[in-house]
């Protein structure tokens, strides 16, 4: 495997952030020394403005901040990848509902009012955003705990998805028409998250 980017968040250059209306005030969306932070109290996603080339592997990691904060809820780690879209020329306005007509793979990790873990594969349709039973996750273990660290690993290999957290794989799908190569995003709602170490590796 090599390197195709090394992400240790010393600043925003690389990303592009987009947030819902009204949710910039009392937001921080911001990286320095090593880490990324947000903490947003509504609906936030952040690009990575380089398009992904796959076979690949994205990993990093990531943690629900609870320190008492306004945001401070435990839940929504979330992102989209492979998405169609380029985030530079298509903008959305940070609303969930807004990326309904994205065609890319999506994950949500969920916790305390948010019940479930979700992977869905986005068909580019508003109002459709198709689940499968098998991949809506409801039991405490698949859901966020406050204030840990966890290792994100997202791999793209031709028709093979998968997302795994902490060496466990949580969702794995054979696509018979795989979107090969797109853009990835970090995305929240209401929320207070910090990440770090993100690596994308060409298998």
């Amino acid at each position: 495997m090599s390197v195709i980017l090394r992400e240790d968040f010393r600043d925003l250059a690389r990303w592009i952030p987009e947030l819902e209306p009204g949710g910039a005030v009392g937001a921080t969306v911001a990286a320095w020394g090593g880490s990324l932070t947000l903490d947003v109290p509504k609906g936030c996603t952040l690009w990575l403005r380089q398009e992904l080339i796959g076979p690949l592997e994205i990993v990093y990691e990531a943690r629900a901040v609870s320190t008492g904060g306004a945001n401070d809820r435990v839940s929504d780690l979330n992102c989209f990848w492979m998405s169609q879209d380029d985030p530079a020329k298509i903008r959305r306005d940070g609303a969930f509902a807004s990326y309904d007509t994205l065609r890319c793979y999506y994950v949500g990790l969920g916790g305390n009012a948010n019940t479930t873990t979700r992977f869905r594969r986005y068909v580019g349709e508003r109002g459709n955003r198709p689940l499968l039973p098998q991949h809506d996750l409801s039991a405490p273990e698949f859901l966020l705990k406050p204030n840990v660290w966890q290792k994100i690993k997202i791999t793209v290999n031709k028709s093979r998805v998968s997302y795994a957290r902490d060496g466990r794989t949580l969702f794995a799908y054979d696509d018979p028409q795989p979107y090969a190569r797109g853009w990835f995003g970090l995305r929240t709602v209401a929320s207070h998250l910090e990440f770090s170490r993100l690596r994308v590796w060409s298998l």
